[in-house]
């Protein structure tokens, strides 16, 4: 990343002490604002991104009060995942609902011409799509499309987080070497 981008991050995301201030926030700040889910470390980002990108494709609305909470129970960056949430926007939602409704529809479609039905029996005996659905507040083939485009770009952001922070850690380490060996071209 670049320092321009961190800048802009860390003006945007609301600090630990704007966050103890949220009166709603004030019942949980005990939880939400320990140390290890604000640090940044190789581990903690890339699960706030993925975090923060599923909350923010499957829910749509509250979906940065909902990455903060959800943080805590898998020891993600809190940060980064309230900044992952942004990704879904009224800009974006052009994309994301008819791109889930096609999806939905395509998979769900070649469920039905199966002969055991594994995704639609499935659902209805764990009554997973209503939950969908009332998570969602879209209907069934939206609600199915948009948990697989959550769950897809969760894993991607995850695996581009994971190997962008191990690209950039590695960057800094050959710098600071580069800076403490004498005799090394610069």
């Amino acid at each position: 990343m670049s320092a321009g981008v961190i800048d802009w991050l860390r003006e945007k995301v609301p600090t630990r002490e704007s966050l103890e201030e949220n009166r709603f926030l004030r019942p949980f700040a005990h939880r939400v604002l320990r140390s290890d889910l604000w640090r940044f470390n190789r581990r903690s980002v890339p699960r706030g991104v993925a975090l923060g990108l599923f909350v923010g494709i499957l829910i749509p609305f509250a979906h940065s009060f909902v990455a903060a909470l959800s943080a805590v129970f898998v020891r993600a960056n809190v940060p980064m995942a309230i900044a992952a949430t942004w990704t879904s926007n009224p800009a974006t939602w052009v994309i994301i609902f008819p791109l889930a409704y096609k999806i939905g529809k395509l998979i769900l479609h070649l469920d039905a011409m199966t002969g055991i039905q594994p995704i639609s029996e499935t659902m209805q005996t764990t009554q997973a799509d209503h939950l969908l659905q009332r998570i969602t507040g879209a209907g069934l083939e939206t609600a199915f499309g948009l948990f697989v485009e959550a769950t897809l770009l969760a894993s991607i952001g995850y695996l581009i987080s994971s190997f962008g922070w191990r690209w950039w850690i590695g960057i800094k380490r050959r710098r600071r070497l580069a800076l403490a060996t004498p005799g090394i071209p610069r």
